[in-house]
């Protein structure tokens, strides 16, 4: 990375955000920010002392890289905005869902290097999974690892093809949705058994958080962590076989399946 970087966003709504916290400490490093409310862009550029530009126009041209954090549904018009901005010097970094990188070029008239880039909620507390897409022949392997440490500030980077991003997307992008309604049911379990709702609700915390630190902590294959847990004739046997006979593995592999041809959909 050079002496000085510069970084403007466009669109500064959560993933943008979080994004700008965790960057405002990278040494060498200057960020602008754009965002047509201004009321809550004044209050991200004073709690985290940046630029806030007066148009799409100034952000674009003082900056290096150039992130696009706007919904998907609004990017072809943003894009057309800016687009006049950009040099063959400057990389394009979208976040939007479903709109690919053939797309992004269209529309930027191939003025500029396009990274595509998939990042989910847990980005917002630092503990995101990102998928980058690196496949525009036009980066340069400064910009290809500018953009890998810029996303991990947020949490792990996975450098994809772009054609498994749909299962990235279903996978990791959807994935928080599953687990959530996995912790809820377990939530409700509690609830049926007696327990309290905050009660049983702190306990499912502690158990998905215990139980991720213990398979990343001890490097062990998920199914003999399983294993371990999984006593000769006793209750979590009981409850596997009650799952396995209500297909609940195979209706998991299924719903990401639907996710993922979804996802091809709203792409096409």
């Amino acid at each position: 990375m050079k002496a000085q970087t510069t970084v403007a966003f466009i669109g500064a709504g959560n993933m943008g955000s979080a994004l700008i916290r965790g960057l405002r400490q990278m040494e060498g490093l200057s960020l602008i920010g754009y965002d047509m409310n201004r009321e809550r862009l004044n209050a991200l550029c004073a709690e985290c002392s940046i630029t806030a530009a007066q148009s799409i126009v100034q952000a674009v041209t003082e900056s290096d890289y150039v992130v696009l954090a706007v919904k998907p549904q609004h990017i072809k018009e943003v894009v057309k905005d800016l687009r006049e901005g950009l040099t063959h010097e400057q990389c394009l970094v979208s976040i939007a869902a479903g709109v690919t990188m053939d797309k992004l070029v269209k529309w930027v008239g191939d003025r500029c290097p396009v990274v595509r880039v998939m990042p989910n909620t847990p980005a917002l507390v630092g503990s995101g999974v990102t998928a980058v897409c690196l496949d525009s022949p036009r980066l340069s392997q400064e910009q290809k690892d500018f953009v890998r440490s810029m996303f991990s500030v947020v949490g792990h980077v996975h450098v994809l093809a772009e054609r498994l991003f749909d299962a990235f997307t279903a996978l990791a992008g959807s994935g928080p949705a599953y687990v959530y309604y996995f912790m809820e049911a377990l939530v409700e379990a509690g609830l049926a058994q007696g327990l309290p709702r905050d009660q049983a609700t702190q306990i499912v915390m502690e158990l998905f958080g215990g139980s991720v630190k213990l398979a990343r902590d001890s490097m062990t294959h998920l199914s003999l962590l399983r294993e371990m847990v999984t006593s000769p004739a006793g209750t979590t046997i009981a409850a596997l076989n009650h799952l396995d006979r209500q297909a609940v593995r195979a209706a998991i592999i299924d719903a990401v399946g639907q996710a993922v041809r979804r996802g091809v959909e709203l792409g096409d």
